[in-house]
């Protein structure tokens, strides 16, 4: 796993999979996020409430699900530049207090931009209980590329 994330751009390839490890997500992650984000929506934060509720009791917020979902991919800082998107995501169950979640990933796509960088999107399967998809979503990041190599070099670009 973390050869594919120190890889070059240019070493990448269209496809390549992971699975991160686990995170169980507690009581203390959720509070700590409502009071980060101001989220206190009851549904996590008011047990009697969310007892009556769909889900039958408290679960993480989504966003926070997001968040350590691309805090569990181990980006490499001295490749991964920058996050330029978070597209497609979609919350397919709940997670619930005491649930660990893990990134089953893929390199979906990878361009490049100019002879520095590269664009590559990640395709992130979230999956909690049960292994079942808990979330999905696409990351986009700004991906270092190495020099540019010598035989591509022409006396016009010295």
């Amino acid at each position: 796993m973390t050869s594919l994330f120190s890889s070059g751009f240019d070493e990448l390839t269209e496809g390549a999979r992971f699975t991160t490890r686990g995170r169980t997500v507690s009581e203390a992650d959720v509070v700590a996020f409502a009071g980060l984000t101001g989220d206190y929506h009851p549904q996590h934060t008011d047990a009697e409430w969310a007892a009556e509720s769909a889900f039958g009791e408290r679960i993480a917020h989504g966003m926070l699900v997001l968040s350590y979902a691309a805090g569990l991919v181990p980006f490499d800082p001295s490749r991964v530049m920058a996050l330029r998107k978070v597209r497609d995501v979609v919350f397919k169950r709940p997670v619930k207090l005491g649930d660990t979640i893990r990134v089953d990933g893929k390199v979906a796509e990878a361009r490049p931009v100019d002879d520095n960088a590269g664009l590559v999107a990640v395709a992130l399967n979230v999956t909690g209980a049960g292994g079942k998809t808990v979330m999905r979503a696409t990351v986009e990041v700004l991906w270092r590329r190495d020099a540019v190599p010598a035989e591509t070099l022409t006396p016009a670009s010295l």
